[in-house]
């Protein structure tokens, strides 16, 4: 009979240090969460405004926490189901309840089912990314990312109150068709470039900071209009792209 050796301390130190969970990047993650969950307390209380921004903090902060485990070498299987868990929360679950809240719930049973058809979306969009994580290309994303449809929500219900256009029946079925939109480009296999190729750690020229500030400056003189017309351009981008290689395979 084999005689049996416990594990050293050293091991166990490994072992447990393998099975804790990194706080820095887990901190972006758990603030991600914060915002979507602020997101739909203040639709309920009819804020649609500080609703629409705390999406917009939630989408910055979940760009933030997987670059932050990246440059710091502190990914983890823990992290990344926890980001995956709190996108479902703000990228899916809020921008569903803030616009049916905004426009939706007028229009009844379309209303509901335009915020769920969204909502449904966005939790098969991130299975579909789990389940290809390590296969799939990394320079695209398949089918419309869930943070950019929940701009793309949420900036549609942003600008729009900016003007202070009266939420009227047009208005309505622009959202329910917004909604719906998002939702389904969320489950298609378009492709949409992911941006994942840009190295934070390798040296730029003074010319790409000098972009980066400009396009701040631009963003700032009308976050709403600015924003949103970004995101409008980035969704199409996908089909964009898809139809240039269509046409490229079957040439009339």
């Amino acid at each position: 009979m084999a005689e049996y050796h416990p594990p050293s301390q050293s091991t166990l130190r490994r072992a447990f240090r393998r099975r804790g969970i990194y706080l820095l990047p887990n901190l972006f993650t758990t603030a991600s969460l914060f915002a979507g969950f602020y997101a739909i307390v203040q639709a309920m209380n009819q804020r649609f405004e500080h609703a629409v921004v705390a999406i917009f903090v939630a989408m910055v902060l979940d760009g933030l926490d997987g670059r932050v485990a990246r440059l710091t070498r502190t990914q983890s299987e823990f992290g990344e189901q926890y980001d995956s868990l709190s996108d479902m929360v703000s990228f899916g679950a809020a921008p569903a309840l803030v616009m049916y809240e905004w426009a939706l719930k007028s229009l009844g049973r379309w209303g509901w089912i335009a915020a769920f058809v969204y909502c449904s979306g966005a939790a098969l969009r991130l299975a579909r990314f789990n389940t290809n994580i390590g296969v799939a290309d990394k320079r695209f994303f398949q089918g419309l990312p869930s943070p950019a449809a929940a701009a793309l929500v949420a900036g549609l219900i942003w600008t729009i109150d900016d003007f202070r256009i009266d939420r009227v029946e047009v208005i309505r079925w622009m959202a329910f068709g917004f909604t719906l939109f998002a939702g389904i480009t969320m489950v298609t296999s378009i492709p949409f470039y992911s941006f994942k190729d840009i190295n934070f750690r390798r040296s730029v020229p003074f010319f790409a900071v000098l972009l980066v500030v400009v396009a701040l400056v631009f963003v700032s003189i009308d976050p709403p209009t600015v924003l949103f017309g970004l995101f409008c351009a980035y969704a199409l981008s996908g089909y964009v792209v898809w139809l240039w290689k269509y046409r490229s395979r079957n040439p009339f």
